[in-house]
């Protein structure tokens, strides 16, 4: 048969760019060094390579394909969306604090010991501007142990007194803390005994005693019958949630007025500003005997460390801080008796009255008295200056700015 010319019939000859020197004429492998004798021949193929496509590495593959001079380049890195990652860490964030703070507000809202319904409490006065606190103070030893009660120095009395009772008004015109003397001679008025379920009589009576007889409802009927003056809402502590809460907060800084010495209460302090714990605070706010102005100082001394306490629980230090903050919120709620309609928000906005009067946005005054030393058939009293009083209850009322000055 006779063999077809080149150039006659066929497909044309395919026509390869130059090679570089180095290069083999059939792929992009290099030349092969001659070893042991053999010429240089390169047959077109090599151990992992396919002829006319390579791997697309460095120095190998088809020049015209992806990576070669005329392929697309290697894949561009995406960059980070910095923008999408802060805004789904600010999410999360957020989340986790109302989750955290939510539970924070049930978990508290539970512990607060809502026993007295003022709904029961007989012939109220009307309502007027801002809301009036009765913030006590009893010498209640529930679940106290003896030896609690011997490092307190509380003695074993059986029953409850009122230690301190204070008045807290907070209006738009600066919050007031009036002191109600527990020996103030007053009018109790009628009422029903829970127990007995007899009427009794209205009589003439010491404030502590309204509370040794029918507690809380009592108490505040016969401030309120006495003064005119409507209770919103009513918060009680013993004196061993006071001292909890005092060593909650890490003591509590006070400036004593004076060298204070007392074997009932316990108390022995040199003048001077220092901190103290709760066992020294209890002892501070309870010594009544060795004071100049008697019971009358006592109360400037427990409103004064009152409003001290407020600051200090109050502060960024403990609200800030889980490990001081749960620990007062433990210490305070377990211990505090509230009425059934306080929230608490509404034990924070007292806590921070509290607080702003300590800081000078407010005033803190005993009850006005014309006689600190009234001869009773109860024993000495203390007698109030009525027209003070009335004119004293009439500001707080209508949320005016206080100008009576107490005692």
């Amino acid at each position: 048969m006779r063999r077809a010319a080149p150039g006659a019939g066929g497909p044309p000859p395919r026509h390869e760019p130059p090679l570089p020197p180095d290069l083999s004429p059939h792929g992009t492998i290099p030349r092969q060094q001659a070893s042991q004798g053999y010429d240089d021949y390169d047959d077109g193929y090599n151990t992992g390579q396919v002829y006319g496509h390579g791997n697309g590495g460095p120095g190998g593959g088809d020049p015209y394909g992806p990576g070669g001079p005329g392929g697309p380049g290697p894949r561009p890195v995406r960059p980070k969306n910095w923008k999408r990652r802060i805004t789904i860490g600010l999410v999360t964030l957020i989340v986790l604090l109302l989750a955290v703070g939510i539970g924070t507000y049930f978990w508290a809202d539970s512990k607060l010991r809502r026993e007295v319904d003022l709904s029961k409490v007989e012939d109220r006065p009307g309502g007027g501007k801002g809301t009036n606190y009765l913030i006590v103070g009893s010498d209640s030893r529930e679940g106290m142990s003896d030896e609690d009660k011997k490092k307190l120095h509380t003695g074993s009395a059986d029953g409850r007194r009122t230690d301190s009772m204070i008045l807290l008004h907070v209006g738009d015109n600066g919050n007031t803390m009036v002191s109600l003397p527990r020996d103030s001679w007053v009018t109790i008025p009628a009422f029903t005994g829970s127990e007995s379920g007899r009427r009794i009589p209205q009589s003439q009576n010491k404030l502590n005693a309204s509370y040794s007889s029918e507690g809380p409802g009592l108490l505040v009927r016969t401030i309120e019958f006495n003064t005119g003056l409507k209770i919103d809402h009513y918060a009680e502590i013993g004196f061993d949630g006071f001292a909890n809460l005092v060593d909650g907060v890490g003591g509590v800084d006070i400036d004593v007025p004076q060298d204070m010495k007392d074997k009932k209460s316990g108390n022995d302090l040199k003048k001077g500003k220092q901190t103290l714990n709760g066992q020294q605070a209890l002892a501070f706010v309870r010594q009544r005997y060795g004071l100049a102005g008697g019971d009358l100082d006592r109360t400037k001394n427990q409103q004064k460390f009152l409003s001290a306490l407020a600051n200090k629980a109050a502060s960024p230090s403990t609200v800030l801080n889980p490990f001081k903050l749960y620990p007062t919120m433990g210490a305070g709620l377990d211990n505090l008796v509230v009425d059934k309609d306080m929230s608490l928000w509404d034990v924070k906005d007292m806590f921070f009255a509290m607080k702003s009067v300590s800081g000078g946005d407010g005033k803190q005054m005993n009850m006005p008295v014309s006689n600190p030393g009234l001869a009773t058939s109860k024993g000495s009293a203390v007698q109030w200056d009525m027209t003070k009083v009335k004119q004293l209850m009439g500001e707080l009322k209508n949320d005016e700015k206080v100008t009576v000055s107490g005692n």
